[in-house]
């Protein structure tokens, strides 16, 4: 199977989160699922945009130049209303425009002496000028937000000026790292010379929550096949999403596969058309649990991590998965006869077109060609090779 059919696949099987209402102050990085709608005109009064003074247009423009000043209506009281067209009112950012004026006139264009406001030569009085008319930026009526948004900062904000308390968003999922294998040591305790780190889980973990997911535990678990049913049958009761590490190709003490057939789990797919992470697996269990297997070999797991796990998990919470971009090839390549992830660093060419320069790993056991790259190219089968300026979607960490 292809990358682009296991994607598809993936998009279409995983099942959907539900929904949930949380606080406002908890929803940053969540997913809409309801629209937000204004509670009143926004802004809900004619609003004043620059600090100055308020008059009647048409009085500036029939001649009169000097005001006597009558008040100062400030931010957060009830509009004034002009006495006399010979008067200006002095106003502040955001306040209400006084009633009987429509125009501001801002404090570089006028001078002040005593009681008595002069207009300069280049002030112009013009109708409406520096406000914001009511109900400008939206209506009652009509969504200020819509579902499936990302709620980031600007959105939180209209949300509040909605006199939104609290917004229904996507429930997140619960997610398990799993980690399989004797040979995994955790870091700080005492390693034998035959022994490696456990250092694939952390790197999974900490690209979940570096995409905004909370909800993420950790566990390892020997090559042990009873141990394995049992802690994984514990997981699917508890989690809404598996990711493993490792134990899921064809070798001998490669239970993993096994043991969630036992458990009910149906097998999507479990191996892909493309280098590293050809023992990639997926499946969705009895109660509509959603098991990703990811190859054991650390650049093979970030990668198929951000290719298949984030885009589905993205899609489990109706929400777009991430950008995929496309850039051009710094360098030439040589062919490949499957479809290669090649850990790149974006930067732009002379012209400002964004282009990738390879971080070739020796092996897909080489995590240190990851550093400092910003995700992978997906390199099409083409046995002839890639020319300089070659095309390909880019996949971000």
């Amino acid at each position: 199977m292809t990358p682009r059919d296991a994607g598809q696949l993936i998009q279409s099987r995983i099942p959907p989160l539900g929904a949930e209402r949380r606080p406002l102050q908890d929803c940053a990085g969540r997913i809409l699922r309801a629209d937000v709608y204004a509670e009143r005109d926004n802004p809900p009064y004619d609003r004043v945009c620059m600090d100055g003074i308020a008059i009647d247009s048409s009085t500036a423009r029939g001649g009169r130049r000097h005001f006597g000043l009558q008040a100062t209506q400030a931010a957060g009281y009830p509009p004034l209303r002009l006495d006399s067209f010979a008067h200006a009112i002095e106003v502040m950012t955001g306040a209400v425009l006084p009633l009987g004026t429509d125009c501001v006139i801002p404090v570089e264009e006028y001078t002040v002496s005593g009681a008595v406001y002069a207009l300069r030569t280049q002030a112009l009085a013009e109708p409406w000028r520096n406000v914001q008319r009511r109900g400008a930026d939206s209506r009652p009526g009509v969504p200020m937000l819509c579902a499936g948004i990302r709620l980031g900062a600007a959105e939180i904000a209209i949300a509040a000026s909605a006199g939104q308390e609290q917004l229904h968003v996507s429930r997140q999922p619960r997610i398990m790292v799993v980690s399989t294998g004797d040979e995994l040591v955790e870091p700080g305790l005492p390693i034998a010379d035959y022994q490696i780190r456990r250092s694939n889980v952390h790197g999974v973990v900490a690209a979940l929550r570096g995409h905004g997911f909370d909800a993420v535990g950790d566990d390892h678990l020997r090559d042990d096949e009873a141990l394995l049913r049992r802690r994984l049958g514990e997981h699917l009761n508890n989690q809404d999403v598996l990711i493993l590490s490792g134990g899921v190709s064809k070798g001998k003490f490669d239970y993993v596969p096994g043991a969630l057939r036992e458990l009910g789990v149906e097998e999507i797919f479990c191996e892909l058309a493309q280098r590293p992470g050809r023992p990639m697996w997926f499946g969705i269990g009895p109660h509509g649990q959603t098991v990703f297997g990811l190859p054991g070999n650390p650049v093979a797991t970030l990668t198929c991590l951000a290719r298949y796990v984030l885009p589905g998990l993205y899609a489990a919470m109706s929400a777009p998965g991430p950008a995929i971009e496309r850039v051009a090839l710094a360098e030439p390549l040589r062919g490949r006869s499957l479809t290669y992830f090649m850990p790149a660093r974006l930067h732009s060419d002379a012209v400002a077109r964004l282009v990738a320069t390879c971080h070739m790993p020796n092996g897909s056991g080489d995590f240190l060609a990851l550093a400092g790259t910003d995700g992978f190219l997906e390199l099409p089968p083409q046995p002839q090779g890639y020319d300089t300026g070659f095309i390909a979607d880019f996949y971000r960490w």
